[in-house]
């Protein structure tokens, strides 16, 4: 009986896959949205019947993808299967919704960077070079605009500025990387907790903000890495200075969101209206040189365990 659920729901599932997936494919304006509910069936599944059946399903899925909609569905379909597995066997383990998040992130970081290779192998298509052209070309507009309506020696000077402005956002294609699994992961995490909640009549939810910590780990990874930015200067290190640069940022985001959950934690445990945590975040948005007060105080609660030290007062 139980074989045969686990089969039912797995046709099921696979025929509401391949039509999220080509329905986000062949309808351009609903790509945004099926981006995200794309991980749910497998999500779904996975979180009832755990990763070993799940694989099984990945298979028929990715072959019936390629069968009715070519291989370009892949760089669709692989990062949604891979991301919505790991979620859903975290919620099958029942491990604790950050944790969950974490998982689901590195197996979007993992489909992404096969799709990534996958165009570009097999596509012919170098994302890089075609995001340098596109700034390139806005550059050069924007220097004619300024050459005709402002001072020449002007326009050079702000043209050297946003050339090292661009490469520098090449440098950081692994962290937007990141950031885009980020953020798919909680999105497509998010909905399906509602999902479930909703058919299952389960309680799955994000717990508050002000309890999220990362480990103590994290603190001596940023001194590491930002040890290594200072003595690493020579910009022709190439790949090591590129990995050392997106380490840093990655560890500094990390930081700043501690401390921003720590700012939270503070206004809870002061009893203060919740107005006020929210309000700080858009000025500390709006204003970034407040930000490195913030990636501060997430050091020194990391660091310090400030939290404990309120409790034990």
């Amino acid at each position: 009986m139980n074989q045969s659920k686990k089969q039912v729901d797995g046709a099921m599932f696979t025929a509401l896959f391949i039509i999220i997936l080509l329905t986000g494919i062949f309808i351009p304006f609903l790509t945004p949205i099926t981006i995200f509910i794309l991980p749910l069936p497998f999500v779904l599944y996975t979180a009832r019947h755990g990763w070993k059946p799940a694989l099984i399903m990945a298979v028929a899925a990715i072959l019936l993808s390629i069968l009715l909609g070519t291989i370009v569905t892949l760089p669709f379909a692989v990062p949604a299967v891979i991301g919505g597995i790991m979620i859903g066997e975290a919620i099958h383990k029942n491990i604790s919704a950050y944790e969950t998040w974490a998982r689901g992130t590195f197996g979007y970081i993992i489909g992404l960077l096969f799709a990534f290779v996958f165009i570009q192998l097999v596509l012919q298509v170098n994302i890089v070079e075609e995001f340098q052209q596109v700034m390139d070309e806005s550059l050069a507009r924007s220097t004619s605009i300024m050459e005709q309506f402002g001072n020449p020696e002007q326009a050079d000077v702000v043209k050297e500025t946003m050339e090292q402005l661009l490469e520098g956002l090449t440098n950081l294609l692994p962290f937007y990387l990141l950031i885009a699994s980020v953020f798919q992961a909680l999105i497509s995490q998010w909905i399906s907790y509602k999902v479930m909640n909703r058919i299952e009549k389960r309680e799955l939810r994000f717990p508050p903000f002000r309890s999220l910590r990362f480990p103590s780990s994290t603190l001596f990874i940023y001194l590491f890495v930002l040890l290594a930015a200072f003595m690493i200067t020579d910009t022709d290190s190439g790949t090591l200075t590129m990995a050392i640069q997106n380490l840093l940022v990655i560890a500094q985001m990390v930081l700043t969101i501690q401390g921003f959950s720590f700012l939270f934690f503070y206004t809870h445990y002061k009893k203060m209206s919740k107005a006020f945590p929210i309000i700080f975040v858009v000025i500390v948005f709006l204003m970034p040189t407040f930000m490195f007060i913030i990636r501060f105080i997430g050091i020194l609660d990391i660091g310090m365990n400030l939290r404990e030290r309120l409790g034990q007062k």
